[in-house]
């Protein structure tokens, strides 16, 4: 996944805060996973491949493993530039355009069981403080791609 719109697009991510998780040698990830911690809930980010990622957030209390969710709140799957999009766009919860369904995770949320322990884990802070983030303009979504829930 080195194309330079994920490489723009995970820096905006990383700006925000939250936690980086590279699973697999740094050169040729297995897999990358990004996780924010609201008050009340978590955005996370799974991207397994340049098509092929997925991101929710999902409510946290004290025992929740935000990488296994049982719920979500939203959950979008397509092609990792619009996932990511797709989750820098996501209203803070609170805000009036929050998701707040309660939905069944779908499959696709979560870690694969057998993916083994992250060869490396970064706080995104260290980055620097988190970005004020205005909500861009999504210019011509494919219809046949992605799937937003909530």
């Amino acid at each position: 996944m080195s194309h330079t719109e994920v490489d723009e697009l995970l820096g905006k991510l990383r700006r925000r805060g939250g936690v980086l998780y590279v699973f697999g040698p740094k050169t040729g990830p297995q897999l990358v996973a990004h996780a924010f911690r609201w008050p009340t809930c978590a955005d996370v980010v799974i991207l397994r491949g340049a098509d092929d990622a997925t991101a929710y957030r999902t409510p946290t209390l004290a025992d929740t493993d935000v990488f296994r969710p049982k719920v979500v709140s939203w959950h979008y799957h397509s092609s990792a530039v619009w996932t990511l999009r797709a989750v820098l766009t996501l209203p803070p919860p609170g805000d009036a355009d929050a998701p707040i369904a309660v939905l069944h995770a779908h499959p696709l949320c979560g870690l694969p069981a057998d993916i083994g322990r992250p060869i490396t884990i970064r706080p995104t802070s260290l980055a620097g403080p988190p970005a004020h983030v205005a909500r861009p303009v999504l210019h011509h979504q494919p219809h046949h791609q992605g799937r937003a829930c909530g």
